[in-house]
């Protein structure tokens, strides 16, 4: 019988639920044990291991919907890679992890998390030589390389539409304009499709240069008086600091334009999980449950051309942008960005929407 593992680390988003519900449902179906391991790494770095044996009973299928992790993703002051590095103590962080899964005596590990949990696992994988490693994608920032969707993205662009359509109505009301800051990292995925939605007037992300004149201008020629303009978190002005979204909108005060900045911060993370992201969530345990049955390690499910299969984990750390994690100096990320070629962009352009200096 094999004995199986689910960690969740990172942000949390919508579709961890449902991906920790079918990987313990398929595994209890070809008569495995399932073990889900509390607040990430933080489980591990206490004795014993903080886990608990997953059934349907403990998270009957109706809950997996809900957004945030059954299992907890860790708390901030717990000993994390983050912590381990600021205190001097990486090697006794990563033995800790090695001796705890030791007692465990898993088979297999499946880890969810977004680019920096899995380019922190590959960059320490000896941690996991023990045992099988097999990854799932999950963000809100679609920002991983590799996979063409995320858990949780589908979701976080619906929140942040629902958002944005309920200001649109005080905005018609008030003759006014929102700006409304997306989350994202530095990426500008969750801004872009967000703005389609809901066609905003204008939609600034951080992979495009805009001009704030040029941007003044599209406003104030608009043929409505109201509106939304979408910010990425990511975007900045020269010259300028603070909040992309406020400093947008003073720039957009001094030509006389009335606008508000609108904030919707952790709401893009929450939301009952939508059927698309239940669907991928689906598909990604069932490719993590195979992968397991044919011997696979340190690997990452993906979704390619509606086709979701594994990729190795060294392959997605080489196809992205690798960066200077921003938290962990010593770690390099594998992050993907916003493409010049994405058909979003030319959709947005034709649709007298001011996305930057680009066609």
């Amino acid at each position: 019988m094999k004995k199986i593992g689910i960690m969740t680390t990172g942000g949390d988003c919508s579709g961890l639920n449902t991906a920790i519900q079918r990987i313990m449902h398929g595994a209890t179906l070809r008569g495995w044990q399932v073990f889900g391991i509390l607040d990430g790494t933080d489980g591990l770095c206490v004795t014993p291991p903080a886990v608990i044996k997953l059934t349907d009973m403990m998270l009957p299928i109706e809950n997996a919907r809900l957004a945030g992790s059954f299992l907890h993703n860790g708390r901030a002051t717990a000993l994390n890679f983050e912590t381990a590095i600021e205190r001097g103590q990486v090697d006794k962080f990563n033995k800790q992890l090695r001796k705890s899964l030791q007692a465990l005596k898993l088979d297999a590990l499946i880890l969810i998390g977004g680019n920096g949990s899995l380019s922190l696992a590959w960059a320490h994988r000896d941690i996991y030589r023990d045992l099988q490693l097999i990854c799932i994608p999950k963000t809100i920032d679609m920002d991983m390389p590799l996979t063409e969707r995320t858990i949780g993205f589908d979701t976080a662009v619906q929140q942040l539409t629902s958002y944005c359509d309920q200001l649109m109505l005080t905005a018609r009301s008030h003759h006014r304009w929102f700006v409304v800051q997306a989350m994202g990292r530095d990426c500008g995925n969750l801004a872009l499709n967000a703005g389609v939605a809901i066609g905003a007037r204008a939609i600034l992300i951080p992979e495009i240069k805009f001009d704030i004149d040029a941007l003044i201008k599209h406003i104030q020629d608009s043929p409505t008086d109201y509106g939304i303009i979408v910010v990425s978190e990511g975007i900045s002005l020269r010259g300028h600091s603070g909040r992309p979204a406020d400093m947008i909108s003073r720039k957009l005060t001094a030509a006389g334009i009335v606008n508000r900045t609108a904030f919707p911060e952790h709401t893009q993370r929450s939301g009952d999980t939508t059927a698309t992201d239940r669907i991928l969530a689906t598909r990604f345990a069932d490719c993590a449950l195979n992968a397991i049955e044919n011997g696979e390690t340190y690997v990452m499910t993906a979704l390619e051309c509606d086709n979701v299969h594994t990729v190795p984990l060294s392959d997605f750390v080489a196809a992205g942008d690798v960066v200077h994690d921003p938290k962990i100096p010593d770690l390099m990320t594998s992050n993907a960005y916003v493409s010049p070629a994405d058909p979003l962009l030319a959709v947005a352009y034709n649709m007298g929407i001011y996305i930057g200096e680009q066609k």
